[in-house]
C-alpha cells in the first residue's frame, strides 16, 4: 500500500493551471466548481406539474374536511344550510380533482398510442416512463379515494342523525293517533250531544273542519313516511357509493398488477428468445463440428488402408 499516493490534489493543480492559462479567471473557476456541487434544479415536465397541482388540490381538501369535520357532524355548531354549503364545496372540490386525474389518465394514452410505431410495436425505452405515470395516477386515486371515503363517513352520519330525529316524531305520532282514536268515540258522542243543540250550518262547518283536519293528519303522515323512506335510500346511496369507489379502486390495483406481470411476461419472452438463438447457434456449430469430424475419420480411415 506504501507504493500508491493519493494525487488527486495534483490533478486539482493542473486542472486549475490549465484554466487560468486558458482565460478563467477565480470567479469563473469558482461558479465553474460551484455548479458541480450545487447541481441546478430539473426542468418540470407539465405532466408532473399537472400531477403536483392535484397533489396539492388533495391535501387541501383533506385540510378542509379536517378544519369542519366538527362543524358538519355536529348539528348544534351550525345550521343545515351552512353544512349543505360545506358538502357543496366538497363536491366540486372532488369533481375537480377527478377531472385533473382523468387528464393526466388520458395524458398517459396519448403518449402510449403516440410511442408505438406504425406495426403497433412498443419502443422499450418510454416503457418505463410510461409505468412510472400510471403509478403517479394510481397514487393520487388512492389519496383522492381516502379522502372521500372520510367525507362518507361524515355524511352518513348526518343521515344516520337526520333518520333518528325522523323516528321518535313518528313513534310520538303513532301514540297520538292511537290516543285519538280512543278518545274518539266519547268525544263523538259529546260533539253528538252538541250538535244536537247546535243549529243546522254550525253543525255543517264544524263536520267539514274536522274532514279537513283529519285529511290533513293523513297527509301529513305520509309525507313524512316518504321523507324517511328518502333518507334512508340516500343513507343506503351513500353506503354504496362507498362500496362501488372500493371495488374501483380493488381493480386499479389489480390492473396495475396484471400490468406487472405482462411486463415480466415480456422480458421472459424476451429471454427466451435470446436463450432460443443461442440454442440454434449452439446446434449449428455442433452440426459443423460433426460433419468435420466424420469427414476426417473418413479420410483417416482411407488412408490407413491405401498405406496398409
Amino acid at each position: 500500500m506504501s507504493r500508491f499516493r493519493d494525487r488527486t490534489e495534483d490533478f486539482k493543480d493542473a486542472v486549475r493551471q490549465s484554466a487560468i492559462s486558458s482565460g478563467f479567471n477565480e470567479s469563473k473557476l469558482a461558479a465553474i466548481m460551484a455548479s458541480f456541487i450545487i447541481h441546478k434544479p430539473r426542468q418540470r415536465t407539465p405532466f408532473l406539474k399537472s400531477a403536483l397541482k392535484t397533489l396539492e388540490s388533495i391535501g387541501a381538501l383533506d385540510q378542509f374536511l379536517s378544519k369542519h369535520r366538527k362543524d358538519y357532524v355536529d348539528r348544534h355548531r351550525t345550521t343545515e344550510q351552512e353544512r349543505d354549503s360545506i358538502e357543496h364545496e366538497v363536491t366540486a372540490f372532488v369533481k375537480a380533482c377527478k377531472e385533473q386525474i382523468d387528464v393526466l389518465k388520458n395524458c398517459i394514452n396519448d403518449e402510449e398510442a403516440s410511442s408505438k410505431g406504425w406495426l403497433g410495436i412498443r419502443d422499450s425505452s418510454n416503457a418505463d416512463t410510461i409505468a412510472h405515470k400510471h403509478g403517479v395516477v394510481l397514487i393520487l386515486s388512492e389519496k383522492l379515494h381516502s379522502v372521500t371515503a372520510q367525507f362518507d363517513q361524515m355524511r352518513a352520519v348526518r343521515f344516520q342523525e337526520a333518520i333518528n330525529r325522523a323516528m321518535p316524531r313518528r313513534k310520538l305520532k303513532k301514540v297520538v293517533d292511537s290516543n285519538s282514536i280512543d278518545t274518539s268515540k266519547p268525544l263523538n258522542l259529546e260533539h253528538r250531544e252538541i250538535n244536537e243543540n247546535q243549529p243546522e250550518p254550525l253543525r255543517v262547518q264544524q263536520e267539514l273542519l274536522d274532514d279537513e283536519t283529519r285529511a290533513l293528519q293523513v297527509e301529513l303522515t305520509s309525507l313524512l313516511d316518504a321523507v324517511q323512506d328518502t333518507e334512508t335510500k340516500m343513507v343506503e346511496m351513500s353506503a354504496l357509493n362507498h362500496l362501488m369507489s372500493t371495488h374501483v379502486l380493488q381493480q386499479a390495483q389489480q390492473i396495475e398488477h396484471l400490468y406487472d406481470q405482462a411486463v415480466e411476461a415480456t422480458k421472459n419472452v424476451e429471454l427466451g428468445n435470446k436463450e432460443l438463438s443461442q440454442a440454434i447457434q449452439r446446434n449449428r456449430s455442433s452440426r459443423t463440428f460433426l460433419v468435420l469430424f466424420f469427414f476426417v475419420l473418413t479420410f483417416s480411415i482411407l488412408f490407413l488402408d491405401w498405406y496398409n
